[in-house]
């Protein structure tokens, strides 16, 4: 038997800042609406199960749940039992699975026994199974890790303390534009990654918001959630929902509608105007990385593309990249040492702080220029343009021998009718050398588009 590694934090945080609440007051809205009362006690019987297969204070229950009341009743349960959690989203191969266990070694893994639902269900029912695994302390002791997305290449372990996790909620409550106690999120993300878990589920459930996950992950669906109950909404998901929504056309007024915030990747001009067009409503910006949570925000759109810095975040610029403040290190085992150093994150995210108003731009990722015969090529201004081009539903465009633009489109549409509309909009040294359509980009498990040179190549071969 090997020793324990101390909680990360005393497990009372769980009780003190999530479960707090009338016990009468629903948290969580599915095929049955979930009360306060109800989300402990199922939090009370999880743990001893938890408990019961070999979960210690100081060890490690991986989670591979779909999103569900499963996952959320076992990842509160994992916390309030002074464990870590490690969350694996549930589309991850058995391959990546067997990796990322053999590399953090938890106590108990806890999946899916059987599933009810569909393919585009966002919550669906699930019959938990919890498995031994290795009697060993956690690798750390954050209280949560999570996988980066990986859409320029291998995940990362990144790992968050319980006062990472507490402050981060906190900051949230002092964001213009948020949902406030008694309105709703109509939520869209993934709880595993950092903005559906701590934007939707932490903060919902600490602020006393509503959580509603609409029936099926489609446009009517969405517009039904929302029009479900008459207190405020706000929708809060990635830019393929807007797209999504800007897509639906409403069935009569949506006056619960106060806002949508996305987050995740840069939302292209053309689909923020398409959404402001059809819901009249604010399209909010929200600017993060899973190492820290949210940075900065611009909820009611009155600076785009810019944002504001959260509270209690300082966003500086070196030579070019954002740099983000960061108390310690976020990455668990083997990492780049340049990325953090001195309470400082590097963002690899190109970008501007402006020196009087304290705006911050960002311009996508940092090795997006490029050059072409001696002159300097932004890459993201390239994509910005072939993605608003009539036809095109999406596009990445990377350098490969060269630019390359993988075009997914919307409709028919023909390389050379593409290379005659970006002649029109590009100098020429700009212009894609290769243009590649695909029936459908590949985009990671949290909806970006993945800018892997190999995951592309793969997906346009026939």
């Amino acid at each position: 038997m090997v020793a324990e590694n101390p909680p990360a934090a005393d497990p009372g945080w769980v009780d003190e800042v999530l479960l707090t609440g009338r016990p009468t007051d629903v948290c969580l809205r599915l095929s049955e609406p979930i009360d306060r009362a109800t989300l402990h006690r199922l939090v009370t019987a999880a743990q001893d199960r938890l408990t019961e297969a070999g979960l210690r204070p100081g060890g490690a229950a991986a989670l591979r749940l779909p999103p569900s009341l499963a996952y959320v009743v076992n990842l509160l349960a994992t916390w309030r039992a002074g464990g870590q959690a490690i969350l694996l989203d549930h589309r991850l191969t058995d391959h990546e699975v067997d990796r990322a266990l053999a590399r953090l070694t938890p106590q108990v893994v806890v999946a899916p026994l059987r599933t009810g639902g569909g393919a585009l269900k966002i919550f669906v029912d699930v019959t938990e199974t919890i498995t031994r695994y290795a009697d060993r302390p956690a690798v750390s002791g954050h209280a949560v890790i999570q996988l980066s997305s990986g859409s320029t290449g291998p995940s990362k372990v990144i790992g968050r303390t319980a006062a990472d996790l507490v402050a981060e909620v906190h900051r949230y409550t002092r964001i213009d534009g948020v949902a406030l106690p008694g309105e709703r999120i109509i939520l869209l993300p993934s709880m595993v990654h950092v903005l559906g878990l701590v934007g939707g589920l932490l903060y919902g459930l600490h602020a006393g918001v509503e959580l509603v996950p609409p029936q099926r992950l489609s446009g009517d669906a969405v517009l039904a959630a929302i029009a479900a109950d008459p207190t405020p909404a706000t929708v809060l998901g990635v830019p393929f929902h807007i797209g999504l929504l800007a897509s639906t056309r409403p069935a009569g007024p949506l006056p619960q509608l106060r806002r949508m915030t996305t987050g995740g990747e840069l939302v292209p001009a053309a689909v923020a105007r398409a959404f402001a067009d059809r819901y009249g409503v604010p399209l909010g910006n929200m600017y993060g990385m899973t190492e820290v949570g949210v940075i900065g925000t611009d909820l009611h759109g009155t600076h785009r593309p810019s944002i504001v810095p959260a509270p209690g975040i300082e966003v500086r610029e070196s030579g070019g990249e954002l740099w983000v403040s960061c108390p310690a290190s976020p990455y668990v085992g083997l990492s780049d040492e340049t990325r953090w150093a001195d309470g400082w994150l590097r963002t690899r995210d190109a970008g501007t702080v402006d020196p009087d108003s304290g705006l911050v731009t960002v311009r996508g990722r940092l090795d997006s220029q490029v050059s072409v015969g001696g002159l300097k090529v932004d890459l993201t201004e390239v994509e910005s343009t072939v993605a608003q081009l009539p036809g095109v539903t999406a596009a990445v465009v990377v350098w490969d021998d060269g630019i390359t633009a993988y075009v997914q489109p919307d409709g028919p549409l023909s390389e050379e009718t593409l290379d005659k509309l970006l002649a029109e909009r590009l100098a020429g040294f700009k212009r894609p050398r290769v243009l590649r359509l695909l029936d459908q980009l590949p985009r990671t498990t949290t909806g970006k588009l993945v800018r892997s040179i190999d995951a592309l190549r793969a997906a346009a071969t026939p």
